[in-house]
């Protein structure tokens, strides 16, 4: 009998449409239906990036245990965001719910449709802060540095990302 070999993957997770924490508690209980959650971080209030036109995202990072291949978890982040209302090729625009693969084990992938680790992560407070919270010493594959070591070099530092009490 065969092995199934489980990855260790790094979802983030964002919202900052309707009810933001709802959103991502859906989108939690969505991707527990399918995958295996060892660990999930604080949730974070953030100001939007590249768009500062729009509301504010509540933000998470979750860990998970899975058999997936990592263009399976994108079909899978995929449906769910549909399924939660999100417009196809909203990206920078409010969207209810927003799940990307930040890390899919040690791998690096480069295809047109996925990019992992992910790409702006280095640059990212608002998925560093929560990521360093359940994963400090993780690291990332291309610039071989901990996520805690990224995050304090991170030079736009960390205000506007405040952790929410009384999760």
């Amino acid at each position: 009998m065969a092995v199934m070999k489980y990855t260790t993957v790094y979802l983030g997770l964002g919202s900052n449409m309707g009810d933001r924490k709802d959103n991502l508690d859906k989108a939690i209980e969505y991707l527990s239906q399918r995958l295996r959650i060892t660990a999930k971080s604080s949730i974070y209030d953030t100001d939007a990036m590249e768009n500062r036109e729009q509301p504010r995202f509540l933000n998470m990072v979750c860990q998970v245990q899975t058999i997936f291949k990592p263009e399976d978890i994108l079909m899978l982040a995929k449906s769910i965001e549909s399924k939660m209302g999100r417009q196809p090729n909203t990206h920078n625009a409010p969207r209810p719910i927003d799940i990307d693969i930040l890390f899919y084990g040690d791998e690096i992938i480069e295809t047109p449709q996925l990019t992992i680790p992910h790409a702006s992560l280095p640059n990212r407070a608002f998925a560093l802060v929560p990521l360093e919270e359940i994963a400090p010493n993780l690291v990332h594959p291309v610039t071989k540095k901990t996520i805690s070591t990224m995050l304090e070099e991170l030079k736009s530092g960390v205000q506007g990302v405040m952790k929410i009490n009384g999760q």
